[in-house]
């Protein structure tokens, strides 16, 4: 099992910074990846970054050059530098963290969240 707890969202002006944190606690030996997902209000959960175990990074169109994953493998953190923020990324953030097992295969840990607003 592996419990996932997001923290560092709030209220921020366009233009400015956030910092999301991701902790991740358990068994996180069969970690293979993290990645941040955002949900507008009635919108699908879309994808924003991913960093793997092995430290490749991939980032949606829609935030690169503006947001910044990065890891800690030392105290299971993962985190989400977001600059220049725009209204549009206006949103619930949540961590995923992917493991995979030669018993269980692959299984996805979600957190709660954490909410994402930006003024204009």
């Amino acid at each position: 099992q592996v419990q996932v707890v997001e923290s560092g969202g709030g209220l921020v002006q366009t233009g400015g910074s956030l910092r999301l944190s991701c902790v991740v606690s358990g068994t996180t030996s069969s970690i293979t990846g993290y990645t941040w997902h955002r949900q507008a209000p009635g919108k699908l959960r879309d994808w924003v970054a991913l960093i793997t175990s092995s430290g490749s990074i991939t980032y949606a169109e829609s935030v690169k050059g503006r947001f910044t994953i990065s890891r800690d493998n030392g105290k299971n953190t993962v985190a989400l530098q977001m600059d220049s923020l725009k209204p549009e990324d206006t949103a619930t953030y949540y961590c995923r963290a992917e493991t995979k097992t030669a018993t269980r295969g692959t299984v996805y840990y979600w957190g709660r969240g954490t909410q994402v607003t930006v003024s204009s």
